[in-house]
């Protein structure tokens, strides 16, 4: 069996689905956009350039879903599924998906994005396992706190041995493994498999992924 694991944002969507659910939010009237959005903006610059600090981020990102219940923002998130993140979703992105699951592989999302945004994504995408930036809960309200060790940088790879072995398995349980994504902050788990991918990668990323040998993929259009 194989193990392939896919990063989402501007990797399977032609996006990032953290920026927009903050710009969704503020556009809604939700968050003050004189507050939130150019620390929003200045947080996905960060990200981008590799020196985004994740545990400031996730206080900024996770304290909105601390105030309000359930059932509100789990409608705002439906909303923003159908009329933001899915069309960003490709069809080239679901092909790549769709080839691995037929194959047999072990598949998982793999992002730094909190699981409550992304579960309704990686459903459609048909991938039984997600492996996320986790909000801490209480009774079903959300503490604005992550749970955990956020799904981020060398946190990935720590995410995705703890997975695995709460299966059982291993690393070694496989004969190849595949990880997919665009950018230089995934460099610790793409090091790690055997078959690293670089999607519309950012130019860290191209510049490592040309200098490896490491294949090369656009899953835009």
């Amino acid at each position: 069996m194989d193990l392939v694991l896919f990063d989402l944002d501007n990797t399977l969507i032609a996006g990032d689905s953290d920026f927009e659910w903050a710009q969704f939010l503020i556009a809604k009237g939700v968050l003050d956009r004189a507050l939130y959005e150019a620390r929003n903006i200045e947080f996905y610059e960060q990200y981008k350039a590799g020196t985004l600090d994740i545990d400031v981020f996730l206080d900024f990102q996770l304290q909105p879903l601390a105030h309000h219940p359930r059932r509100v923002l789990d409608a705002w998130l439906g909303e923003f599924m159908t009329r933001h993140i899915l069309p960003m979703l490709g069809a080239k992105a679901r092909a790549l998906v769709r080839q691995h699951r037929e194959s047999g592989a072990l598949c998982a999302i793999v992002t730094a994005t909190n699981s409550f945004v992304t579960a309704p994504l990686v459903r459609e995408l048909g991938i039984a396992h997600l492996i996320a930036t986790i909000p801490a809960q209480e009774n079903g309200q959300f503490t604005g706190q992550p749970r955990g060790t956020p799904s981020f940088r060398e946190g990935k790879v720590t995410r995705v041995t703890e997975w695995l072995e709460a299966m059982g398995l291993w690393w070694g349980s496989f004969e190849r493994s595949w990880f997919y994504s665009d950018s230089q902050n995934d460099l610790p788990l793409l090091s790690r498999v055997s078959n690293p991918v670089a999607v519309d990668p950012d130019p860290t990323l191209r510049a490592r992924a040309e200098a490896s040998g490491w294949p090369v993929l656009s899953l835009l259009g």
